[in-house]
């Protein structure tokens, strides 16, 4: 009892969003729903797990290294985590098929939310500012054309979809390359804004 009374409040938010994951993909992967019908669910549920151990894994490499262990990045891993269970909300709720701007949206809020943990990151290493926006674009750019392609190989070149994807997928890298700019740029502006008001 101590030991839960003792976490923060983010701690618990963080263990709620990969909770919230896990239990959505169990229940579409067991759920005879057609809103899981064609969509790479099992892809999903056996892949997206693997990202809610992507912060803590890393972390425990780099803090075995140091005398004194790092404290645990919280928001990265919140950050990084809730791309996936965003989209996984929106395919349980069947949103993707109903709410025509939904899969845009999604496009431009996940990378603003993958980027700006990737830029919590950056701020951690001896990164100027532009260098830092920029290597955050870039992150940005490629994560977004690598989920493309994985998109494209796992359903969409065997589906009705198909006579639109191009269009559809010049949409989305767009988006995508949009939420990352505004993620990169608002996060230097904000942490330049912060640090001129330290005495």
């Amino acid at each position: 009892m101590v030991w839960i009374r003792t976490r923060p409040a983010i701690f618990w938010v963080d263990v709620a969003v990969k909770v919230a994951l896990v239990g959505l993909l169990l229940f579409g992967l067991l759920s005879d729903l057609p809103q899981f019908q064609g969509k790479a669910w099992l892809g999903r549920a056996l892949t997206f797990p693997i990202v809610t151990l992507i912060v803590p894994v890393a972390w425990a490499a780099v803090s075995r290294r140091r005398e004194r262990p790092l404290p645990y990045p919280y928001l990265i891993d919140i950050l990084v985590v809730l791309p996936f269970l965003i989209d996984t909300i929106g395919n349980a709720a069947d949103f993707y098929d109903t709410i025509s701007w939904w899969d845009d949206l999604n496009h431009f809020v996940n990378w603003a939310l993958i980027v700006a943990a990737f830029c919590q990151l950056l701020l951690r290493l001896p990164v100027g500012p532009l260098a830092g926006v920029a290597i955050a674009i870039g992150f940005g750019a490629v994560t977004a054309i690598l989920w493309e392609i994985a998109e494209y190989l796992t359903f969409i070149h065997d589906s009705s979809e198909l006579a639109t994807a191009y269009t559809d997928t010049l949409g989305d890298l767009a988006l995508g390359l949009t939420g990352s700019v505004v993620a990169a740029v608002a996060t230097y502006a904000f942490r330049r804004e912060e640090m001129t008001r330290m005495p």
